[in-house]
């Protein structure tokens, strides 16, 4: 059965291997870029993207087609050689084997987009541990589990 409309908003974290700061500032928009194009180009719209030092958030929303595993192992895969085959870090540059996904509803999309795009402040307070461990905190009370 065709799909005609869709709401699927996933927000995503990926972390580079053993949360290695590989991502410098100066590539941070370069990868954010090449990652929004893989997305764009794959009938998905990217919302907010921020590359931080040992992780990116992004939060899209997806064709249906597509499933989360599924855009995530793309952009990981092409990310990964993009980086590397520009030298865009020291050393070979890798994900982590996992990331996380997290729904997001319709009417929650400009919070999660300020979010995102406030990551700088936001990590003065907050170490990368810690926001992982409230996102998974609040999904689990959420009665995802």
């Amino acid at each position: 059965m065709e799909v005609q409309y869709n709401n699927l908003y996933t927000h995503f974290v990926f972390t580079t291997k053993n949360r290695f700061p590989a991502i410098a500032e100066i590539h941070r928009e370069r990868i954010e870029k090449y990652i929004t194009g893989i997305v764009n180009n794959h009938q998905c719209k990217m919302y907010a993207i921020y590359a931080n030092p040992e992780h990116v958030h992004f939060l899209v929303s997806r064709d249906p087609v597509m499933s989360e595993k599924e855009l995530a192992d793309l952009i990981a895969n092409a990310s990964e050689i993009f980086i590397n085959n520009n030298s865009l870090c020291k050393g070979k540059f890798h994900w982590q084997s996992s990331c996380s996904a997290f729904s997001v509803s319709k009417r929650d999309i400009d919070r999660v987009c300020k979010y995102i795009l406030n990551q700088p402040e936001h990590h003065k307070k907050q170490t990368v541990i810690q926001e992982y461990t409230k996102f998974l905190k609040f999904y689990q009370s959420a009665g995802l589990k």
